[in-house]
């Protein structure tokens, strides 16, 4: 992993104003934040500089507003929020770049913290205009990027800052990396990663990457059906890409040519539809019925991806294995992951996850604390996953 600088390498600080991006696109009912993860995960940066007595000016976007005001996307709807999860107050600037912010700014005392307008007001944030990015570093003396969510992006907040400012990650971003070159970056051998999710073909880069880097591939969710199909397995009316089968076949040979071993499950659980709690029955992937679909994993090939782990050092998880949303569907995903969890526990295994779906999963296992690091980031963590220069991160190390 290339090389960045942390908080710990600013110095003093004390009456410096400070641009930091933190990722504050919280789920809305209303005006209530109805959870405040995000939040808490910007919390320690904030507060770290504000104690140091900087002058602490938050960047972040909100919603998609297109380079328009919209007041229902506006951040002064997360301002209280932020202040009762920091518990200190928080101020709320109109705009994040132009004389009356500039104004505004000057007003703050060391220590004071103050969120600005949603950068995705500017039509040049998304565009990284650099004349949006040089308004934005007359506000500032230096640049925290805390929001690891958004690093895939090269927009102005996210990438254009840190070439124009001294440039430093924050404790979330920090965090972030390390956990992620843990899991692929230097990790320890043997290494598996569970991909799961409806289809092949929003996967197919973290696919092809990953068979040259971990030493077990566990396929699940809908993509294992386009797989089984490859193989030659009669998957009845269940979700597959039939035209990727020879795509999946190239992917498994350049995983036998890798020495990555690919798990596909070999029993089923069934039902001819798809609602909670229908009829099932748990099968060989041999006797589905041209009537049923395949909504999970059965027991016995969990069962046997449990040992596999066991054997691993490292894990990186994203996606479920079945239909978790809907019960009974969830179960093998459940049962993997609290298997993951319990060798975590014991010290034998460095578990990593990632992405929206694969954060539910774990929270609806209750074992989301017991992973190493879990990421809320969804397409950051994904493009990673896929190998792939993420912008605001590459940004950081220059």
């Amino acid at each position: 992993m290339t090389a960045f600088k942390t908080l710990d390498d600013i110095g003093d600080i004390y009456g410096k104003r400070v641009l930091v991006r933190e990722d504050l696109n919280v789920p809305m009912e209303g005006t209530r934040v109805t959870d405040d993860t995000r939040l808490r995960a910007a919390a320690p940066t904030i507060a770290e500089l504000s104690e140091k007595g900087a002058i602490v000016l938050v960047l972040a976007h909100f919603g998609r507003p297109k380079g328009e005001r919209n007041p229902d996307m506006s951040l002064a709807l997360v301002t209280h929020a932020l202040r009762d999860v920091l518990g200190r107050d928080v101020a709320f600037i109109d705009d994040c770049a132009g004389a009356k912010t500039e104004a505004a700014v000057v007003r703050l005392e060391p220590g004071q913290i103050a969120i600005l307008e949603n950068t995705r007001f500017h039509k040049g944030e998304e565009k990284n205009d650099p004349a949006l990015v040089d308004a934005m570093a007359k506000l500032g003396d230096l640049y925290v990027n805390d929001a690891f969510s958004a690093a895939h992006r090269a927009h102005a907040s996210t990438e254009g800052l840190a070439h124009k400012l001294p440039a430093y990650a924050g404790r979330s971003m920090e965090a972030e990396l390390k956990a992620l070159e843990k899991a692929l970056g230097n990790p320890e051998h043997p290494v598996a990663a569970v991909v799961g999710g409806a289809k092949v073909s929003t996967k197919l880069d973290v696919l092809k990457h990953l068979v040259a880097k971990v030493d077990h591939l566990i396929i699940g969710g809908g993509m294992a059906n386009t797989f089984l199909a490859a193989r030659g397995v009669n998957v009845g009316k269940s979700l597959c890409e039939h035209d990727l089968t020879d795509t999946a076949s190239e992917i498994m040979d350049a995983a036998d040519k890798a020495n990555c071993t690919v798990h596909l499950p070999y029993d089923v659980v069934v039902a001819k539809e798809f609602r909670a709690n229908p009829p099932t029955r748990t099968v060989n992937v041999h006797e589905v019925e041209a009537d049923e679909m395949i909504l999970d994993v059965g027991p016995a090939a969990v069962e046997a991806l449990g040992d596999a782990l066991k054997t691993c050092k490292t894990l990186v998880w994203n996606g479920p294995l079945g239909a978790f949303e809907t019960p009974p569907f969830d179960t093998a995903t459940v049962s993997l992951a609290r298997t993951a969890a319990a060798l975590t526990q014991d010290g034998s295994l460095v578990s990593v996850a990632g992405g929206g779906d694969t954060v539910a999963a774990l929270n609806q296992a209750g074992v989301a604390d017991d992973f190493t690091f879990v990421s809320t980031a969804g397409g950051a963590f994904l493009e990673w996953m896929e190998g792939k220069e993420l912008p605001g991160v590459a940004a950081l190390s220059r």
